[in-house]
């Protein structure tokens, strides 16, 4: 049995994982809690937190280890994690995903971009980021953005027995799925292999950011609204669709376009952007502007349904979406 390397005052080592529903956060946490039961002889549980069982809603998943000595009989999220895995960097947007982590805590990130970069965006005063472009390698192996991400963590959580793990993907994928099974090795060797670190000490006289709790408000007869009036109605102009592109976007050509709107007929999130314009005789005709990228969620239905290639499928590129995001002209408030 191995020794953990650091532990909370219940003798837990714990691991969070951020990530968005379909990039398997979920499936990752138990086989890194099998890896550590099976693999190393620790006690551990895995569980996962989330809303709606649909593509792109958050999703957390806990997972525990401590010795054999140790029980554990606490199933109760995470708030103050060690390891921190960030499935998608654009959740930041949305979601604290460092909440309650530690000086020394590692926060793991799927992203392009550099350590010093993604500090500032994650607002981390101190502690050591790792990167690895998960994304990136899922598609060049045609895999999962999981595998990569498990790589990475195994490189983090170096108590864990990385060999026991390619087992175990080797065990779940070679019956159903053969030829899987290479494809997610690499995948999983690559994120180990590629993964890249940064230190960044705490400034003096700084302290790290007090956790808060954010639960959600009891409403009883002292603390509901007069008469019951929704304070925060339901809408989507404050949706911000980006974090579920898994790596994969439109992009739009306008010299190619005929401005058909067979692409606004397929997308199920009205991001194309229109306006009223005179055509070449004066008479008023529809025009597409471009693509507004907030609530643009990487389908590629659209890509589909050009029949001009003015929308060709495309890897997402650091600050793309932001640079061609084309807003609408009147917000879309639903309430």
């Amino acid at each position: 049995m191995v020794s953990l390397p650091k532990t909370n005052d219940l003798g837990f080592f714990e691991i969070r994982l951020e990530s968005i529903g379909g990039l398997g956060a979920n499936l990752a946490g138990k086989m890194l809690a099998e890896a550590g039961v099976m693999g190393v002889g620790l006690n551990g549980v895995s569980f996962s937190s989330y809303g709606s069982e649909k593509k792109g809603s958050p999703v957390k998943a806990h997972i525990r280890f401590c010795d054999m000595d140790t029980f554990i009989r606490d199933t109760s999220p995470v708030e103050r994690p060690h390891v921190v895995g960030i499935f998608h960097e654009s959740l930041a947007k949305t979601v604290n995903v460092i909440s309650g982590i530690y000086e020394d805590s590692l926060v793991l990130v799927n992203s392009a971009r550099t350590p010093e970069q993604l500090k500032d965006n994650l607002k981390l005063k101190g502690g050591t980021i790792a990167v690895v472009d998960a994304i990136g390698i899922a598609l060049e192996e045609n895999n999962r953005v999981n595998m990569a991400m498990l790589g990475a963590l195994f490189r983090l959580c170096d108590f864990l027995d990385a060999e026991f793990m390619k087992g175990v993907i080797r065990k779940s994928l070679e019956k159903k799925y053969p030829q899987a099974v290479q494809p997610a090795l690499r995948t999983f060797e690559r994120g180990y292999n590629e993964v890249r670190f940064q230190t960044f000490a705490l400034p003096e006289g700084e302290t790290m950011p007090a956790f808060v709790r954010y639960d959600t408000p009891v409403l009883g007869y002292e603390t509901q609204p007069i008469g019951g009036t929704i304070t925060n109605p339901g809408n989507s102009i404050l949706k911000d669709l980006s974090i579920s592109r898994a790596g994969m976007m439109p992009h739009f050509d306008d010299e190619k376009c005929i401005h058909c709107a067979a692409c606004d007929n397929v997308c199920p999130d009205f991001c194309f952007v229109w306006d009223e314009l005179p055509d070449k005789k004066g008479r008023p005709q529809m025009f597409l502007q471009g693509i507004d990228y907030q609530y643009c969620k990487g389908c590629l239905k659209c890509v589909v349904a050009c029949p001009t290639e003015a929308l060709s499928k495309a890897r997402e590129e650091d600050g793309y979406a932001e640079n061609h995001r084309v807003p609408h002209r009147f917000d879309r408030a639903i309430v």
